[in-house]
This record gives structure tokens, C-alpha cells and sequence, in this order.
């Protein structure tokens, strides 16, 4: 037997996934951790140019008709960081993660959630989010069984996992994940992956415009931005990868579903009512209902309606 009719077989390709899942869950608590920081460095570096050039040439000038002045000092070098540097390390003693230390999930049960070193807390945030993206994997192998369409789900669910701790985090949905994610959606219906390209389209531009439109009315009426434009984006690229038909039942979901956390942490967690409760995690949630019983609960509801 051939390793691609191997993988055919339902257990054997879900056993797969589900691996492969957790090592990429592995990556997406790297993702999620430095991506915001990424961010930061790369705004905070704009913002130095900006000003820098500014207390050059004076505010309010042009800088091509300046005469030749001393240029302002550029900013402290700072080291490399990225998706790969520096690697991991203990945020209490600075000691590096082995790779026997790294196995998603068993290390850190080995490791009874602590630091080898110093005996520093890890936070159980990272084997939950490696245990998620391997279960999901798992799920999407069982689902719609070995080919493509497998593959694309899993990467729709990581990254619906990633953009929603990201944004429960830091209330950021980043472009670097989104505008992806959207063009991955229209790329993989093109062959018509989980709707007609037509509808991924008409879902792409709908469900930017949805929540565009719900942002402004909001401001209008009452002065305050109710949303961030990443909202629009993840909600178009829900739209691209199942369709505009799947936009009223997504909006719905991740609104029940915020609305029923927003008065539990008001009402349990004494949460401020003028506190910001990020929607982008509400979305992403709704968005992976969508994509396993979309369709199910889109004539259930037509049907009520």
C-alpha cells in the first residue's frame, strides 16, 4: 500500500491531522505571542522616521525645500525579532527551550506546567491552544475525509484560532493574518473548494460592507466607534471562503454568543459595562461553526424564518 492510500484511510489520515495539528498549534502560540509585538516594533520604528524627519525640517515644511541641515540621529539599532528570532526561552530566567522541551502538549504535562530551570509558571494557555489546533485538524480530517478540501479547512480553523487569542489579547486583528486568509478564501472556492467562486466573491464584498456599515451608523448615533476595521476584514474573509448566503447566520452566531459572554462578565466578573469586549474572537467561533454545520444551520434557520 502506497503512503497516499494510507492516508485515504478515514483513521489513519485523522491520526495524521491530528499531529500535524498540534505542531502547528506549537507555531500558533509563536504567532500569537510575537505577531502583536511585531506590530508594535514596526509602528513605534514608523513613528521614529515620521518625527525624526519632522524635527529635521520643522513642522508644517517641506522637506525638499530645506536647506541641508544636520540630520536627526537614527534610533538605537534593536535586535532582530521575528517569527524565528530569538528562539524560545523562559521569560523568568531567559534559559532556552530544548526541543525535548517543546513537544506540544507532553512537555508540558513532563514538565508539570514550569519552567526546567527555574521552575517558572507556564501558562496552560499554550498545550490548550496546541490541544485545539490538533483536535480541530482532526475533526476537519473526519469531515470531509483526505484531499483538499481537508487541508484547506485546517487552515481556515488555525487561523481562526490565532486572530481570535490575538484579538482577545490585544482587541487587534492583524493584516497580516486577515487579508490572507481573505484572498486564501477566494483562491480556494475558485475551483469551487466550499462554494462557487461567485458567491465567495459576492461573500468577500458583503461582509465587509456589513459591518462597515454597522460601524458608521454606531458612530453617527452615538459619537463612539463600536468595532475596529479588522471586524470588517475577518467577517470578508468569512464571506470568501463559504459565501454571502452564510453572512446573516455568522453575524447572528458571534453576536448571541458576544452579547450572552458580554453580560456574564459584567454580571460575574464585574466587568465595566465601558469596558471594550473584543468581537473578532465571537466571529472566528461563528466562522468555524460555519464551516462544519453551515449549512445544516442555514436551512434550519431559513426555515424558521
Amino acid at each position: 500500500m502506497s503512503p497516499l492510500d494510507l492516508l485515504a484511510q478515514p483513521a489513519y489520515f485523522a491520526a495524521v491531522a491530528v499531529v500535524m495539528g498540534l505542531v502547528v498549534g506549537s507555531f500558533l502560540n509563536v504567532v500569537i505571542h510575537r505577531l502583536p509585538k511585531m506590530l508594535e516594533r514596526e509602528w513605534a520604528a514608523q513613528c521614529t522616521e515620521f518625527f525624526g524627519e519632522r524635527a529635521a525640517t520643522g513642522p508644517g515644511s517641506n522637506p525638499a525645500s530645506q536647506p541641508a541641515s544636520q540630520p536627526a540621529s537614527p534610533p538605537a539599532p534593536q535586535p532582530k525579532y521575528n517569527l524565528a528570532v530569538p528562539r524560545s526561552a523562559c521569560p523568568g530566567c531567559g534559559a532556552r527551550i530544548t526541543a525535548l522541551q517543546n513537544i506540544p502538549v507532553l512537555s508540558w504535562l513532563a514538565l508539570r506546567g514550569r519552567c526546567a530551570s527555574c521552575g517558572n509558571r507556564i501558562s496552560p494557555r499554550y498545550p490548550v491552544v496546541e490541544a485545539i489546533s490538533g483536535l480541530a485538524a482532526g475533526f476537519c480530517a473526519y469531515r470531509f475525509g483526505f484531499g483538499p478540501q481537508a487541508l484547506s479547512a485546517m487552515l481556515f480553523v488555525w487561523s481562526m484560532i490565532a486572530l481570535a487569542v490575538i484579538d482577545y489579547d490585544t482587541q487587534l486583528l492583524p493584516d497580516d493574518i486577515t487579508l490572507p486568509l481573505l484572498w486564501a478564501g477566494l483562491l480556494v472556492n475558485l475551483g469551487g473548494g466550499f462554494v462557487d467562486l461567485r458567491s465567495a466573491v459576492i461573500g468577500a464584498v458583503a461582509g465587509y460592507l456589513a459591518l462597515w456599515s454597522v460601524y458608521w451608523l454606531f458612530k453617527f448615533a452615538t459619537g463612539k466607534e463600536g468595532m475596529g476595521y479588522g471586524d470588517f476584514k475577518l467577517l470578508s474573509a468569512i464571506g470568501a471562503w463559504f459565501g454571502w448566503q452564510m453572512l446573516t447566520l455568522v453575524v447572528l452566531m458571534s453576536s448571541v454568543v458576544g452579547a450572552a459572554v458580554g453580560i456574564g462578565l459584567m454580571v460575574f466578573a464585574g466587568h465595566g459595562r465601558g469596558k471594550p469586549i473584543p468581537f473578532g474572537p465571537y466571529l472566528a467561533i461563528a466562522g468555524v461553526i460555519a464551516l462544519f454545520w453551515g449549512r445544516e444551520l442555514n436551512r434550519a434557520w431559513l426555515g424558521l424564518v
